[in-house]
């Protein structure tokens, strides 16, 4: 390789890494995980887990908590959803986003948690992702400004 294409390749590899940066950096995972115990375990599990049966509907269309883990659908979503999904509830963050009439069993966090809250418990959540996953998930967001 010579110099210049080391020059792109150093480039592309850091402006892939810079991209991917988050909101999830930097955040408080002790507290994250805290607070996931207290909000979020009594659904998703103690461990990330997710109910079981997470991708068949109840009786009133409404799924299963899903897990957090890498095995449930969680990075597969970029930060910005994920946010709003905690903060506003499932049927109204999707609802924004133009998805109307989905039951989903996710309330709301907005008047519980603080926004740094929210951040805090899905940077804890990511955390526990394998770094494949991880770099995968910071792949569905935006470039930071």
């Amino acid at each position: 390789m010579n110099r210049r294409d080391f020059l792109i390749v150093t480039f592309f590899s850091f402006a892939t890494s810079a991209s991917a940066g988050h909101e999830m950096d930097d955040r408080d995972l002790t507290n994250g995980q805290t607070l996931y115990a207290e909000q979020c375990a009594s659904c998703h599990g103690v461990n990330l887990e997710g109910q079981p049966d997470w991708q068949t509907p109840d009786n009133n269309g409404i799924l299963p908590a899903p897990p957090h883990d890498e095995t449930g659908h969680t990075w597969h979503h970029d930060n910005q959803l994920l946010f709003e999904y905690t903060r506003l509830g499932g049927e109204a963050a999707l609802a924004a986003r133009g998805v109307d009439g989905f039951a989903s069993g996710m309330p709301g966090f907005g008047d519980t948690l603080t926004d740094d809250d929210i951040w805090d418990i899905l940077a804890y959540m990511r955390s526990t992702w394998p770094e494949r996953v991880q770099e995968i998930q910071a792949g569905r967001n935006p470039p930071h400004d």
